[in-house]
């Protein structure tokens, strides 16, 4: 996607342990089609049911759109440049926990707004007819397809986030969904 940065970009995460304080969050993030807002919303209501706790989805790009948290559009992608600084400051109240934070890309939210980072990842072919039933053209679609197979967007993760509250997990098909929501509540409840 056009507001991804290039690999080379990132500023890697020298930090050796996590946080000693962190926000109650969970970023759910993966390249655009993988299942972010199917599983973020899932999440939501497994994490009621089966820890009483109480979850809110914020899906990143629909509060952008919603917000106008852009300078201009990109026409060869279809999509908002989003502004980092604006979406940061629009979702100041996230510090106090409590939301699951859905969106592609990753490294300029503060680290310490997530007690676990959700990476999720797909093969090229589902991810393909994926991106093709939500209607994106060519250009996008092989833009998206490449993030995957040279692993931007998890490098991203990894380079911007403490590996001890990183998961990474397949999301490929439907039975994956309750496969996955059950080891992100294990690791979830195992973070201090």
């Amino acid at each position: 996607p056009a507001s991804v940065k290039p690999a080379f970009l990132f500023t890697p995460n020298t930090q050796t342990s996590p946080p000693t304080t962190c926000a109650n969050n969970i970023l759910v993030t993966g390249t655009p089609g993988v299942g972010k807002t199917s599983l973020s919303l899932l999440l939501a209501d497994e994490l009621k049911s089966s820890l009483n706790l109480n979850y809110e989805v914020i899906n990143i790009g629909d509060l952008i759109h919603k917000k106008k948290l852009f300078d201009k559009w990109n026409e060869d992608f279809d999509v908002p440049e989003f502004d980092e600084d604006k979406v940061i400051d629009e979702l100041e109240y996230v510090k106090d926990g409590g939301y699951i934070i859905d969106f592609h890309s990753s490294s300029f939210f503060p680290e310490e707004w997530f007690k676990l980072v959700v990476l999720l990842r797909c093969n090229n072919t589902d991810l393909f007819d994926r991106l093709k039933a939500r209607g994106y053209n060519e250009k996008k679609i092989t833009e998206n397809i490449e993030c995957e197979i040279m692993e931007i967007t998890a490098e991203e993760v990894k380079d911007s986030y403490s590996i001890e509250r990183i998961i990474e997990l397949r999301n490929e098909r439907t039975d994956d969904m309750q496969s996955n929501i059950s080891k992100i509540i294990e690791k979830f409840s195992s973070l201090k």
